[in-house]
């Protein structure tokens, strides 16, 4: 992520967090930060040992509850699949995800034909549906390719 735009990012989470009324804390901040410098949808352990190697005195618990925190504020977004870890998405707008069944990588996708898929009625349910996001699941490009899985084997 270019510098300008974590700046903006930044920016948006000190206003957010005005607007809700909760502190901008320095935690929160240096997790956003982490999510931010990462920006390949990293999973809690990862953002922990990045913050960790900022502030070594920081503990497991925070970076996990300011990553629950931020994902609630609208400031980062949980991209999770069946079967791996959570990972946090630097994306908070609306889009979807490319997840790949071998090693977990989780891509960001745009497209239109996409963002018409709507919800089904799940009235029946007494569910309220508010948002969609589509998750395709195969295989990446390195994993397609004929020398990656050898090396697998």
């Amino acid at each position: 992520m270019d510098e300008k735009t974590k700046v903006e990012r930044l920016q948006q989470y000190r206003r957010l967090c005005r607007e809700q009324n909760r502190r901008a804390t320095v935690q929160r901040r240096m997790v956003l930060e982490a999510v931010l410098d990462l920006d390949d949808h990293p999973t809690a352990d990862q953002v922990y040992e990045t913050v960790a190697g900022r502030e070594p005195g920081i503990a497991r618990t925070t970076v996990y509850r300011s990553l629950d925190e931020l994902s609630r504020m609208g400031v980062i977004s949980k991209a999770s699949h069946q079967g791996s870890a959570v990972r946090y998405d630097a994306r908070a707008d609306h889009h979807h995800h490319l997840v790949c069944l071998r090693c977990d990588a989780v891509i960001d996708i745009d497209d239109e034909r996409l963002d018409a898929v709507g919800a089904p009625d799940t009235s029946a349910f007494g569910f309220e549906v508010t948002d969609v996001r589509v998750q395709l699941r195969g295989l990446c490009r390195s994993c397609r390719e004929p020398s990656r899985r050898e090396e697998s084997k």
